[in-house]
């Protein structure tokens, strides 16, 4: 049997996810748009720069639980990134649905809401209840990923 198109999509946000140099979490993203992907991301520092898994993680050093204090992280998130790449490809990302293997954050879902993202399917939590409310208000269809990881 052929899997449905979120099957497909968050096996891919999953794949992509494994790209990851984050030490804490490893997530993926993609962005798509009639059945199309356009851009993908995962967490990890920018370009160019050294990677947690070189240099330690400074939340861990300092005990920041997650989903607070997002400026002592050098790594930019899955979502971020994938905007990002779209971007530099001169791609729109308004109209797309995100695919990703964790709740966004607060940050990220102000990104989304203002690059126009329509639908969020999500695979995991995350402990901010803020971006889901700010979502919410913006009208963005949010669908938690029921599937139980295998």
């Amino acid at each position: 049997m052929r899997p449905s198109w979120d099957e497909y999509f968050m096996e891919i946000a999953k794949l992509v996810a494994s790209r990851s140099t984050c030490l804490r979490r490893q997530v993926g993203a993609i962005i798509v748009k009639d059945k199309h992907i356009i851009a993908t991301g995962y967490n990890g520092a920018p370009s160019g720069l050294d990677h947690c898994a070189d240099t330690g993680c400074l939340r861990e050093k300092l005990a920041v639980p997650a989903g607070e204090r997002h400026e002592l992280c050098k790594g930019l998130h899955a979502e971020q990134n994938a905007i990002i790449q779209a971007a530099v490809h001169g791609v729109s990302v308004a109209e797309g649905a995100l695919y990703t293997t964790t709740q966004p954050c607060v940050l990220c879902s102000k990104m989304l809401i203002n690059a126009r993202i329509k639908e969020i399917v999500f695979a995991g939590p995350y402990p901010d209840t803020l971006s889901l409310s700010l979502l919410k208000d913006a009208g963005i269809i949010l669908r938690p990923w029921p599937k139980e990881e295998k």
